[in-house]
C-alpha cells in the first residue's frame, strides 16, 4: 500500500510543536468489499475496492473517514474509521474494525461478504504531525491499532517511535513491519487488575526516552485518554503543545468521540 502523497499544501508550522492541518474535497465513494480477514479475536480486517478510489486523499496516519451504514429502518448511520492502507493504483482501501463493542458499523462489518457494497466519505482533512521531533511515542488502546500500524508502517528511516498499547490477550498483539525504529510495548487486560488509564500510566516509564525531546501521540477511549494528557502534563512536566490526544470513543454513547485538550 502506498502512503499518502497529496499536492495540497499544509498549512505552515509557526513553531517546532505546531500541528499542520489540510483541507481535502469531500467525496462519497461506492466502495465493494474485496476481502475479509479476522486479524485477531479483537480485530477484523476489510479491504475495498472502488474506482472512485483512484484520487483518494489521506495524508495523516489518523485521518478518519465516514461510513455509511444502512440502518434497520433505511436511515444511514455514519460511523469514524480510520483508513488503515490504500492504494490509488488499485482502488485499494483498508479498514480495520475494533470488535470488542459491536455497534451498528462493527456489527455491518461482522457480517459482511465479499461483494457487499458501502458508501464511504472523506477525509475531510488531514492533521500532520511536527516532523523536527528526536523521537515520538504512541500510545493507545484496540481503537488506536489501525493509526499507530499505519503510522509505524510509514515511518521513515533514522525515526525512533516508540510504543504502548492495550489490548485483551497475547493472541490481539499485532506485528508492523516498518524502516523506523520501532520499539513496541503492550499492555494486556488479562494480566492486569487495574482500568487502562491506570495500567498504560504505570508503563510509561518503558516508552519515553530519556533524551531530547519528542511528541505524544494518544487515542483511546475519551476518559483513558484525559487521564493519559493529564499526566503527562501535570506529572511529568510535558509541553501541552507535544501532545496530540483524542477520544475515539466514550464508553457509554455510541458512535462519540472527541479531542482532548
Amino acid at each position: 500500500m502506498t502512503p499518502a502523497d497529496d499536492a495540497q499544501s499544509p498549512t505552515p508550522a509557526s513553531d517546532r510543536w505546531a500541528l499542520r492541518r489540510m483541507r481535502h474535497d469531500i467525496r462519497r465513494r461506492d466502495c465493494v468489499v474485496e476481502t475479509v480477514e479476522r486479524l485477531s479475536p479483537g480485530m477484523l480486517r476489510l479491504v475495498f475496492r472502488s474506482p472512485d478510489l483512484t484520487d483518494f486523499p489521506s495524508a495523516s496516519p489518523d485521518d478518519h473517514v465516514k461510513l455509511m451504514i444502512p440502518g434497520p429502518g433505511g436511515e444511514t448511520i455514519m460511523r469514524d474509521y480510520t483508513p488503515r492502507a490504500f492504494d490509488r493504483t488499485a482502488g485499494r482501501l483498508v479498514i480495520d474494525f475494533a470488535v470488542h463493542d459491536a455497534g451498528p458499523a462493527t456489527a455491518w462489518a461482522l457480517a459482511a461478504k465479499v461483494g457487499d457494497t458501502l458508501v464511504i466519505g472523506g477525509p475531510r482533512g488531514s492533521t500532520l504531525l511536527p516532523e523536527a521531533v528526536d523521537w515520538l511515542v504512541v500510545i493507545g488502546d484496540e481503537t488506536a491499532l489501525p493509526a499507530i500500524g499505519r503510522r509505524v508502517e510509514e515511518s521513515p528511516e533514522g525515526l525512533t517511535i516508540s510504543g504502548l498499547a492495550i489490548v485483551e490477550t497475547q493472541a490481539d498483539v499485532q506485528t508492523f513491519e516498518t524502516p523506523a525504529a520501532w520499539s513496541p510495548h503492550w499492555v494486556l487486560r488479562d494480566q492486569v487488575d487495574v482500568d487502562d488509564a491506570a495500567a498504560l500510566i504505570a508503563r510509561l516509564d518503558e516508552v519515553i526516552p530519556k533524551a531530547g525531546e519528542g511528541f505524544f501521540w494518544v487515542a483511546a477511549e475519551a476518559r483513558v485518554a484525559r487521564a493519559l494528557r493529564a499526566h503527562l502534563i501535570e506529572v511529568r512536566g510535558v509541553d501541552p503543545r507535544r501532545i496530540k490526544a483524542a477520544g475515539y470513543w466514550i464508553r457509554g454513547a455510541e458512535g462519540a468521540h472527541e479531542p482532548i485538550e
